[in-house]
Parts: structure tokens; sequence; C-alpha cells
């Protein structure tokens, strides 16, 4: 099973695709782990990566889709979920090129959709610690102590990214750049779009239904 997993920010993406990962032994491939892991190992890639960050810049396509290219031409058989690229239809296709190069195709799709303002509500009830990096929900998942993690203790932040402003930002971003690839996808592959508004448990099992 190999497959791009979309949604906008704060549609549960990362969340179901760590639950399917986990379920059918995948590997839950993000490409910010995937730069994080690349400077951490020290690799070539890794190091021009860590440069380009610590100047404060984005790192360029080239270098994302080689360490996407490193870590799935292993020769293993292992299928993947790609989860936050590609961003734009360019890196949707230079993708395409890069899994022929190495004998290997996304084989479908998957879509959450969820209602902009339902977006906001979930992200604004965000909060992230800021040690071991669990998530909470103010609502539908609270800290037993409030504003500490329940894992470790750590004290729970409101991120940035997760404050209304930042948030509609954020899904003008998904809707210029991140929505078309739906369109780009089309024909080439098959699309299984989920209602990601459905409880957590619930987006679950419809994905299970339709991939699983």
């Amino acid at each position: 099973m190999r497959f791009v997993i979309l949604g906008a920010p704060g549609s549960g993406k990362g969340t179901q695709a760590a639950r399917i990962a986990e379920k059918h032994s995948l590997r839950h491939i993000s490409t910010g782990d995937l730069l994080r892991a690349a400077v951490t190992e020290g690799s070539e890639l890794g190091k021009q990566a860590e440069g380009i960050m610590a100047a404060g810049k984005l790192v360029p396509d080239e270098l994302v889709l080689g360490l996407i290219k490193q870590t799935l031409g292993g020769g293993d058989s292992q299928g993947w979920i790609l989860d936050g690229f590609p961003r734009n239809t360019a890196q949707a296709e230079a993708l395409d090129g890069v899994l022929a190069e190495i004998g290997q195709a996304v084989e479908f799709v998957l879509v959450l959709d969820v209602n902009p303002d339902m977006i906001v509500e979930r992200l604004a009830n965000r909060r992230s610690c800021g040690d071991c990096k669990a998530v909470y929900h103010l609502i539908n998942k609270p800290p037993k102590t409030e504003g500490k993690c329940d894992k470790c203790g750590g004290e729970l932040i409101h991120r940035k990214d997760d404050k209304p402003d930042t948030i509609k930002d954020r899904l003008d971003v998904y809707d210029q750049q991140t929505r078309p690839i739906i369109d780009f996808y089309e024909g080439r592959y098959p699309i299984h779009r989920v209602d990601g508004t459905q409880p957590i448990d619930e987006v679950a099992a419809e994905i299970e239904r339709l991939v699983g």
C-alpha cells in the first residue's frame, strides 16, 4: 500500500496517517521528520538541509525529493504514506518522476474533507506538549491537569500556527497551492474522499473500509 494523504491543516491527516501506518505496518513519511532525521544522522543531504534551515530559508524541493528517493529507494517492499508532501502541483509532478526512477508509484490518494470553520475551531482549541509533543484538544481530548501533559508533565502550549489569524492564512495557502493537487491526481490515481468532520474513530473506520 503506497499512497499520498491530503487535507487542510487541522483536517486530522497526521493522526489518521499514524493510525493506518501502525495498523498496516507502513512507513509514515512526514517531510519534516525526514529533514530532522537527516540532520541528526549528519548525512550529506542532512548537512545541506541544516544550513538552509539555520538560515531561516525553505528547504528546496530538490533536496526534499532527494531525501524521499533515498528513504524509499532501499529496495524493501514496505508500503508507505506520504504526509505533508507534495504541497503543490509542481512537487506532485516531480514526485511521480522520482518514484518512477526507483520503480515505485502512488497507488491512490486519500483526501480528508473538513469545513474551514471547523478547522479554525479545532486548531484554536489544540494544545501541544512543549517536551514530548503530545497533542490535546481542550474540548474533545483535554489533559487531566489543566496546562500539563498527561504523559510527561510538560507544559502545554498554544502554537502560533494554531491561532485563528494564522490558521486562516494557512487555509488560504492550502486552497491556493495544495488543493489543486487533487485535480492533478484526478484520472491518474484512484482518489478516496473521507468526511473528516466525523469523530476520529469514525473517520478511521471509514478509511479502513476504503483502503483496508
